[in-house]
């Protein structure tokens, strides 16, 4: 992602909102949230600001639309229901969470005395069962990266660091040579929030690492700190470059809907299948809440009480 350009988010935007917006980006940086929450959160008070300055019918919002302390519950409320009927409710729960987060602010700057969000209701979004990655899949994949070619062998690396850890998409897209240890095994991870972890890898992803790094030794950008290099100019392979290439493998291998999350509910799946402690699968994939294992394993316990199910047998004895 690009260095935040608050004035680019605040462009537009009139009376006190930008002013706002500053002050309030230079509080997160002080509390050293990541660039990507501080990005989410800024733009979701942006976009109602905007929203107050350009598109709500109503007339008394004109206050609002100058400065973010006179925004009320019907403002929210409002905008909620926009951004539900133009893009969608699982977008609306995302500026949910960034507008609490900005108006508990002012609050805490004396600028409000009570959040027009206390009482402003999150909205309800479906929940979408993601299907796991089946083995024979991820085969057809890995298949894809026989090559020596560069871009064959940091492929084949990448995926099967997803499918041997269960990472999230930026913590490989983010990871420097510096934080693989080939004689260990293991790898450092930055996950959200600014927390770490140690994280071991298999034989098989290990040897896809080291035959990569010896590849990379050959590349042009050799010389920088960031682990996976794009295939020409030297440069990283961002976050957004890795699901363009794990979308354009899948569409080789004949695999649909190829993308990073898949192999971390895998991950999940696997675990709880093995019988694996759901406090030690927190630990591994960097969740501090306990709704997570439940939210990852969702798409695969349907499958586990249908194996158990037809164990059991039930309604095929007589």
């Amino acid at each position: 992602m690009p260095l935040l350009k608050i004035e680019k988010l605040t462009e537009g935007l009139a009376g006190d909102w930008p002013g706002h917006l500053r002050d309030w980006d230079r509080t997160l940086r002080a509390a050293n949230h990541p660039e990507t929450t501080r990005y989410n959160y800024l733009l979701a008070a942006a976009q109602l600001g905007r929203y107050l300055g350009e598109h709500t019918p109503d007339p008394d919002a004109v206050d609002a639309a100058e400065d973010p302390t006179d925004v009320t519950k019907a403002h929210i409320e409002a905008f909620q229901a926009w951004v539900i009927e133009t893009r969608s409710a699982v977008t609306a729960l995302n500026k949910h969470k960034g507008l609490q987060q900005f108006f508990k602010y002012l609050v805490d700057e004396d600028e409000m005395d009570r959040s027009p969000m206390d009482r402003v209701k999150q909205p309800k979004t479906p929940r979408k069962l993601i299907p796991i990655i089946r083995d024979d899949d991820t085969k057809k994949i890995l298949d894809s990266c026989k090559s020596t070619r560069f871009e064959d062998v940091r492929d084949e690396a990448i995926v099967r660091l997803y499918y041997n850890t269960g990472a999230r998409l930026s913590e490989v897209a983010n990871l420097r040579v510096y934080d693989v240890d080939l004689d260990k095994d293991w790898l450092h991870y930055r996950g959200k929030g600014s927390k770490d972890r140690r994280v071991r890898f298999g034989p098989k992803t290990g040897r896809a690492i080291s035959r990569y790094l010896r590849t990379r030794n050959r590349h042009p950008g050799f010389s920088s700190p960031e682990l996976w290099l794009a295939l020409r100019g030297g440069q990283p392979l961002s976050a957004n470059g890795i699901k363009l290439m794990l979308r354009r493998r899948g569409v080789r291998a004949g695999v649909e809907g190829v993308h990073a999350h898949r192999w971390r509910h895998n991950y999940a799946h696997e675990w709880k299948l093995a019988g694996g402690d759901s406090g030690d699968l927190m630990l591994l994939l960097g969740w501090t809440s306990d709704d997570m294992p439940r939210h990852y394993g969702a798409s695969a316990a349907a499958e586990r009480a249908q194996q158990v199910q037809v164990r059991m047998g039930i309604g095929e004895r007589v």
